[in-house]
């Protein structure tokens, strides 16, 4: 992620551990790598760059770009941001509402994402938008993320991880958070992500109003 130092940083602003040398230089060529592609593809379009091409511009070889990303949809929907959304939830009170913990550790995962990577985020949610590629790859990841959450709602609620309504009310907030982010491209992405996210949220907390 954009804006990380050797020091990793928690979802409460607290620095972690340092991270070693060759963690740095991952971290570096992995953001050298997204950064070349996102100038390119705002200059010339996403299906016009070519991964050779965004190579060059990061100087370094296809292959490793190829390491760092599979595929070239993998260089936009690839973040950091599921670890820190875990982190804040599970740092939520024990006895607080599931929902509610959801909604507050997207929330305090997101403004992280908000704060360092801002211009990067409105650019991945535009091509997510307008790219079909990325619109079916993007399932893959909300996937991931759903199985997630419903681990850490599984341990709060003392649920299993495929219960049938944990697995609904985790869909029901991934829903959420993808429409209130193509609400957000739509609009010309001039509102506050996370005013917009905490409305989607808010919808599945208090339920549907007149």
């Amino acid at each position: 992620m954009q804006g990380m130092a050797s020091a990793q940083t928690s979802p409460t602003g607290q620095p972690g551990p340092r991270l070693g040398l060759r963690e740095r230089k991952k971290i570096q060529t992995r953001r050298a790598i997204r950064g070349a592609a996102y100038r390119l593809f705002a200059e010339q379009g996403y299906d016009a760059t070519p991964v050779d091409r965004i190579a060059e511009a990061a100087d370094v070889s296809p292959s490793t770009v190829f390491r760092y990303f599979p595929t070239k949809e993998d260089i936009v929907l690839t973040d950091e941001y599921d670890p820190l959304m875990e982190a804040a939830i599970r740092a939520r009170p024990a006895g607080e509402p599931p929902l509610e913990s959801i909604r507050r550790g997207v929330l305090d995962g997101l403004r992280h994402l908000v704060d360092t990577d801002l211009a990067e985020l409105r650019q991945r949610t535009r091509l997510v938008h307008e790219v079909p590629a990325l619109r079916g790859r993007s399932a893959e990841g909300m996937a991931r993320t759903g199985r997630m959450l419903c681990a850490v709602l599984a341990e709060r609620t003392g649920r299993p991880p495929h219960d049938l309504e944990l697995r609904v009310a985790v869909a029901a907030v991934l829903g959420a958070m993808q429409e209130a982010m193509m609400a957000w491209v739509e609009q010309g992405q001039t509102e506050d992500p996370l005013a917009l996210i905490d409305r989607a949220l808010g919808v599945l907390v208090r339920g549907l109003t007149r």
